[in-house]
């Protein structure tokens, strides 16, 4: 038996700061193997530490066959909070594999003293809102892939920043600046005051890495809209951090 073989093999559905870390934790633990999976919406995505794979599974059965066909032990869905639809997929092939399935969700965004938020329960209720709202200048930190949810608006003018450009239907008057995070404080201080942003517009991702761009909208009196995250799976084990999935895993 090869060294491989005799090792738990960990899928890792990834795309966020925590399956990194995860599969950093596992690179060289005697115990378990990792493969991380990435969705591949990113031309140039910065890979992490074990194997990788690209791309779509081609659905629940596509997955399914993969964790059998790679002898899959654990299923971790590290996945973006707004990565719904894989979160699904991951449950629904917990339920045919019978591989154990461990949902890592970093907690949500709650606001603190200071802070101006107003909630949305989609994109598009988000627009609608901001249809609504006197803003003049916009900073739309929702992601490239759904800013055709706002291309309807011509008022204000956005600014987007994103690691690819933007395709599809995107807001008439629309500046993208083509950067890669994290960014500190001081970043998101000096990127609002220099646009003079006047209304931030954001998902409830979670976690530290995109968090400094609130704690600059509170500093500088910006209301914040806020996208609340979609519903889940029901029943998924889950760990709201690295070291609560190490556990689960018993690594």
């Amino acid at each position: 038996m090869s060294a491989d073989a005799a090792r738990a093999h960990v899928l890792v559905l990834g795309g966020t700061t925590e399956a990194r870390r995860l599969a950093e934790a596992l690179e060289h633990h005697p115990s378990y193997r990792v493969t991380t999976s990435l969705a591949g919406r990113v031309s140039a995505p910065v890979l992490p530490p074990g194997e990788t794979r690209i791309g779509g599974f081609g659905g629940v059965a596509g997955l399914a066959g993969w964790i059998v066909g790679h002898d899959v032990t654990h299923v971790v869905d590290a996945t973006h909070p707004f990565a719904e639809r894989m979160s699904f997929h991951a449950s629904e092939a917990e339920a045919l594999t019978g591989v154990p399935l461990l949902a890592l969700r970093r907690p949500g965004w709650t606001p603190g003293p200071g802070d101006d938020w107003t909630f949305a329960d989609s994109l598009a209720g988000a627009a609608a809102l901001l249809a609504q709202r006197d803003a003049r200048r916009v900073f739309l930190t929702t992601g490239r892939m759904g800013l055709h949810t706002f291309a309807h608006l011509t008022a204000p003018w956005f600014l987007v920043r994103s690691v690819d450009p933007p395709d599809g239907p995107v807001p008439p008057r629309l500046e993208v600046l083509l950067e890669r995070g994290p960014f500190t404080l001081e970043d998101e201080r000096e990127l609002l005051a220099r646009h003079r942003i006047d209304l931030l517009v954001t998902k409830d991702s979670g976690g530290s890495a995109t968090a400094p761009k609130l704690t600059a909208a509170r500093e500088a009196g910006i209301p914040v809209l806020v996208v609340r995250r979609p519903a889940v799976p029901r029943g998924v084990a889950e760990a709201p951090s690295v070291e609560a999935a190490l556990r689960w895993l018993g690594a």
